[in-house]
């Protein structure tokens, strides 16, 4: 019983009805105006052309989702579309929508209407009143049991209320939901959304982990070597290291607020420099090779390079200390190439531990490029080959 009776706790379950009442409004007053029953039909014609303004979609979308679904106009979901039509069959399935909301408003105003009047006839009739000659129910006199037929009237009603909004609501999902190429480009823009995080998310591990990694080891050797000139040094490139890292950390966690910000300002291989100086810092004797011209590598194939190498130096730190390391990056005409190889050591992450080797990886399949990291003769190896094109 409280199952039957829970749709009627809801405001959506009013506003259904409404919403198909407001349908034939305008109808209404012009059949009340000639007085023919012609008017329908005339109403029907004439919602065709009114469905082809690519507004209209909009129009109809908005009340949909309002008054059927209970969502305002900017909320998320995406069942009813409230953009206007783009192609014919988004005019077509809105001229359908228009032809049902009339037809099933007109049998639910009319329906409503007299179910309500035949419960009232029905009491009136049992309290010995005359009342007119019902359109549902035949009256045969004054009798006291017609009042029992009265709770039967009030049930269909409900049920018409009830079923008549579910009814309407399923067609609105149906010819007012999105198309084939709408849902693929809403799918594309939440996909787009999730990338986004995990970019933000392994950008704040490469950046903050490569500046703690730094501070870490300046920390340790300024402490094991005792010298007040390398202490100067280590406290200047943590500063520096530190300095960086805020940066980094201010722009990425603006992402979300600045969606629209150009991506220019990340960094890019030509701000290698840094890093290998920061390594350096750190006590890493480091020996670069630069060959080709870096400064035309692509602007994303740029970046994912700098944190590509940027997380190969952290884990060349963090792994093997002060350590001689070899970077070469190399540009052609098809591909760019990284490379960091440094002595192997006690301890050597395997190839599928931390977040860092697997994010250098992903970086460059994202890219259509591969990467290798492991031992290679001897030396730990990070290789990754990125396509320019």
């Amino acid at each position: 019983m409280v199952r039957l009776l829970r749709p009627f706790g809801r405001a959506v379950t009013y506003t259904r009805w409404l919403h198909l009442f407001i349908a034939v409004v305008w109808p209404a007053m012009w059949m009340f105006v000639e007085e023919a029953w012609w008017t329908w039909p005339v109403a029907a014609v004439t919602l065709a052309p009114a469905a082809l303004v690519p507004a209209m979609r909009t129009v109809e979308g908005l009340q949909a989702r309002l008054l059927l679904t209970g969502h305002r106009h900017n909320s998320e979901s995406d069942d009813i579309v409230v953009a206007p039509s783009v192609s014919w069959r988004d005019r077509g399935r809105l001229v359908v929508w228009l032809q049902a909301r009339l037809l099933l408003g007109y049998a639910t105003a009319m329906l409503s209407v007299q179910l309500l009047l035949t419960s009232v006839d029905l009491v009136a009739s049992a309290l010995g009143q005359d009342v007119d000659e019902g359109v549902l129910v035949l009256l045969d006199g004054h009798r006291w049991w017609h009042v029992l037929l009265a709770p039967v009237s009030v049930a269909a009603l409900a049920a018409t209320v009830v079923g008549s909004g579910r009814l309407i609501t399923a067609l609105a999902l149906r010819l007012l939901g999105p198309s084939p190429a709408e849902r693929l480009a809403a799918l594309e823009e939440r996909t787009e959304r999730l990338l986004e995080r995990t970019r933000i998310a392994r950008e704040l591990h490469d950046s903050i982990g490569h500046a703690l990694t730094v501070a870490v080891v300046q920390a340790g050797a300024a402490r094991a070597a005792g010298d007040p000139a390398f202490t100067d040094r280590a406290l200047d490139a943590i500063e520096e290291t530190g300095r960086a890292a805020l940066e980094d950390l201010e722009r990425v966690l603006g992402i979300p607020r600045e969606s629209e910000r150009p991506v220019s300002s990340r960094p890019t291989l030509t701000d290698a420099d840094r890093l290998l100086e920061s390594a350096r810092a750190s006590g890493a004797k480091v020996d670069a090779e630069v060959t080709g011209p870096v400064d035309t590598v692509p602007g994303p194939v740029s970046r994912e390079g700098y944190r590509i190498l940027q997380e190969a130096l952290t884990n060349v730190l963090r792994h093997a200390g002060a350590v001689p390391v070899r970077v070469r990056i190399e540009v052609t005409g098809e591909a760019l190439a990284l490379e960091v190889r440094n002595p192997l050591t006690a301890d050597i992450p395997g190839p599928g531990r931390g977040s860092g080797l697997r994010g250098i990886r992903e970086r460059a399949a994202l890219l259509g490029g591969h990467a290798h990291t492991g031992p290679d003769v001897g030396d730990w190896q990070v290789h990754a080959e990125l396509p320019l094109r």
